[in-house]
């Protein structure tokens, strides 16, 4: 196809304040409907909102964690429209003169680093939830939602394929954790994202009609949706149709995205500046204090672990993809020394263990300092790394001290080279055939031999002896 996408993403993400942006009512989730309310989120006659200062100390750690301008000046503004999970008729947001502007991160895909803008970033109350009853025609409203505090997070149409989207909205989600002030759970919608895309010829600069995807909640599902869009919209120009301007929703049961509305414009809504709510001035002095506070960033944390533990880009990323993972590997590398070995213990039997029991690394029953002990037991030569899984899952299961298990069980590796040669003398004895076979030159039975004597070890001969023995005996 000769025409190439063009796509911006808008994010949501849900801020973790302990009440809400413009009262005191809490944003606990999952509460029972309608227990979280109060006049003032409900849009009662006579309230007066006021504002949560941790909301703006959120909104300027992400204003500045993604290269932002701050503005000194900003102000809230009512976006007016009619729906039912909306108390007031009105949405809190800001318009003309956001919190933070031009900004920027740079996302890595098949090997290579881009750019990509970001237009503004602005602070808003969230609206309520609509539960449509599956038996009846009916529809009940909850506002616990109401009035929690937001960040919308635009980006410039800087982004090409559903692949630099994924990436992209990872990066920006791994930000927020990183410096904890959103969970980023798409699932409970605490991180959610809106995409604008057309389509244009190559070379062209003018953008094609754009079209609003909604009701994405996973990585995957925004970049499927992607795909399908640019894939519609495509087959449309070369079948010389009009691309409708319209929001879409995504199908994910049928892969497809299906026509939800006409899009709305700005001037739709009918902006202008909240009366109840003054200015929002920030000086310096705020953003001085919020700057020293931001925590070591993915990014610069990334390219640490590859410099500093000479870890390949992949490892590096993986780790660094959570401040917790990045923390508990850093943790074991201060007891056990050799990076690439914890590496492959955390990327591989850890985050496996903790996937089967659907975990996250703070619910891990194996300490840093335990899965140390682990690796300082392969590497003095007491287990093999073949035992050393069997004691890894008992620590899963148990809890219990490497040394204990190993102690306990009778895993202790079998490194007396008498022992071992009396168990190859039986082996080599039980297999006559495979013997004159292996002295007639299929010396790749060597590895058959070492199966057996590992066998009949129960894993517990010291696998580099093993063949030093066997090769000397035959």
């Amino acid at each position: 196809m000769n025409h190439e996408p063009v796509i911006g993403l808008e994010i949501h993400a849900q801020l973790l304040t302990k009440s809400k942006i413009f009262c005191s009512c809490s944003t606990e989730f999952g509460a029972p409907p309608n227990t979280h309310t109060c006049p003032v989120c409900l849009g009662m006659p006579g309230v007066l909102p006021v504002l949560n200062r941790t909301v703006v100390d959120y909104a300027l750690r992400m204003a500045l964690a993604t290269n932002c301008a701050v503005a000194p000046l900003s102000r809230f503004a009512r976006k007016n429209y009619f729906y039912p999970d909306l108390p007031k008729g009105y949405q809190i947001s800001q318009y003309e003169l956001p919190i933070a502007e031009h900004g920027h991160i740079l996302i890595e895909v098949n090997g290579e680093t881009k750019r990509i803008g970001i237009t503004r970033i602005h602070m808003e109350e969230d609206a309520g939830k609509l539960i449509h009853d599956p038996y009846r025609p009916v529809s009940s409203v909850d506002f616990n939602r109401t009035g929690v505090p937001l960040i919308e997070i635009v980006s410039e149409p800087d982004i090409r394929t559903p692949e630099e989207a994924g990436a992209y909205l990872r990066q920006l989600r791994a930000i927020l954790r990183y410096l904890e002030i959103c969970d980023g759970n798409m699932e409970e919608g605490s991180f959610r994202c809106d995409a604008n895309i057309s389509v244009r010829p190559v070379g062209v600069d003018t953008l094609g009609t754009r079209t609003e995807l909604k009701n994405m909640n996973s990585f995957k599902h925004v970049e499927n949706a992607l795909a399908c869009e640019i894939e519609r919209q495509g087959s449309l120009i070369e079948d010389g149709k009009k691309v409708v301007q319209e929001t879409r929703l995504w199908d994910p049961a049928k892969g497809i995205t299906v026509s939800m509305r006409s899009k709305e414009e700005a001037h739709d809504y009918r902006y202008f500046p909240d009366p109840d709510l003054l200015p929002l001035v920030i000086d310096e002095q705020w953003v001085e204090e919020i700057q020293r506070s931001l925590p070591e960033l993915p990014a610069a944390k990334k390219s640490r672990f590859i410099t500093d533990y000479e870890l390949p880009s992949y490892d590096a990323e993986l780790l660094t993809a959570s401040r917790a993972l990045a923390d508990y590997f850093e943790a074991c590398v201060n007891h056990f020394p050799e990076p690439k070995t914890v590496s492959n213990w955390v990327m591989g039997s850890l985050l496996a263990a903790l996937n089967a029991e659907n975990k996250t690394i703070e619910q891990t029953p194996v300490t840093p300092e335990r899965l140390a002990e682990l690796l300082r037991l392969i590497d003095s030569g007491v287990i093999s790394g073949k035992i050393a899984k069997t004691v890894f899952d008992e620590m899963v299961s148990s809890g219990n001290a490497p040394e204990t298990i190993v102690r306990e069980k009778g895993l202790v590796q079998i490194t007396d080279t008498d022992a071992i040669a009396e168990i190859i003398q039986k082996v080599l004895a039980d297999y006559p055939k495979e013997v004159s076979d292996y002295k007639g030159g299929k010396t790749k039975l060597l590895g058959f031999f070492v199966g057996q004597v590992m066998k009949a070890t129960r894993g517990k001969a010291n696998p580099k002896l093993v063949n030093e023995i066997l090769k000397e005996m035959l």
